[in-house]
């Protein structure tokens, strides 16, 4: 005959069974999170036309090895380097923790590596005194932050080392296309936005609300494939027409 404290002592061991695949479960995700890719969504058109606002990016966090800027959470911790460390490619496409504010999470190109000199001169990047290459590739449109839409000219650049990719000019003489020639110090990164005339990215300090060179520590990962994207231009529109801002065409799509 089954008594009441078999019965209790039963069910308290099934329910502890169902905590500690739940408990299980919360850890495989927050270790996926943390260990292998986590998703970010684009705020800004600093990356257009490669990267648009409302796009949902997957970033892979092993290529780069870890630190605390790989965690999921913001943590304030002390800086201690990283594990398994290793240095981007020139042309990957990064998301990293911006200095002046390290709950921010920005994602930016990767033009220049430790060591590299480089410099803008009208608009066009040189590094260790090398012109990328820049072919005309029509017209396009750059949307700023308010949903509003600004006519650019588009360009293929292609970095030395044959990373290829496509960049707006906004203006014909950007307040940022003429630089002094810099030399990125070891352990940073020379990065800038795809949208050269709306990117406040190293050619901007951080106190001026730039990127500055970047610390590599400050890396969370490299993007790799855009999982979503849905233009929040249409909230200005009825409830109904929502769904028309989904760019299907855009969804798991490769980043390079």
């Amino acid at each position: 005959m089954t008594t009441k404290t078999e019965t209790a002592a039963s069910t308290a061991r099934r329910w502890g069974s169902q905590l500690t695949q739940l408990a299980a479960v919360v850890a495989i995700v927050l270790v996926g999170k943390g260990a292998v890719a986590e998703p970010f969504y684009v705020p800004s058109g600093s990356m257009e036309p490669t990267l648009l606002i409302g796009d949902a990016l997957l970033a892979s966090k092993y290529p780069y090895g870890y630190s605390a800027a790989s965690l999921p959470i913001h943590v304030s911790v002390p800086e201690s380097g990283r594990v398994f460390g290793a240095t981007p490619h020139r042309g990957d496409v990064v998301v990293f923790r911006w200095s002046g504010d390290r709950s921010q999470v920005w994602v930016k190109r990767v033009v220049g590596l430790p060591g590299d000199r480089v410099q803008l001169d009208n608009g066009r990047v040189f590094i260790n005194g090398v012109a990328a290459k820049v072919t005309p590739d029509g017209v396009g449109r750059a949307e700023d932050d308010n949903g509003s839409y600004e006519t650019a000219a588009r360009y293929i650049e292609t970095l030395p080392g044959g990373v290829a990719h496509p960049i707006f000019k906004l203006y014909d003489n950007g307040r940022l296309d003429n630089t002094a020639e810099v030399t990125v110090p070891p352990g940073h990164l020379f990065v800038m936005g795809d949208n050269r005339d709306n990117s406040a990215d190293s050619r901007v300090p951080v106190s001026e609300g730039g990127v500055g060179m970047l610390p590599i520590d400050d890396l969370v990962g490299r993007v790799d494939a855009i999982v979503g994207s849905w233009n929040p231009g249409v909230r200005r529109q009825p409830v109904t027409d929502w769904f028309s801002g989904f760019r299907v065409a855009r969804f798991f799509t490769a980043v390079h």
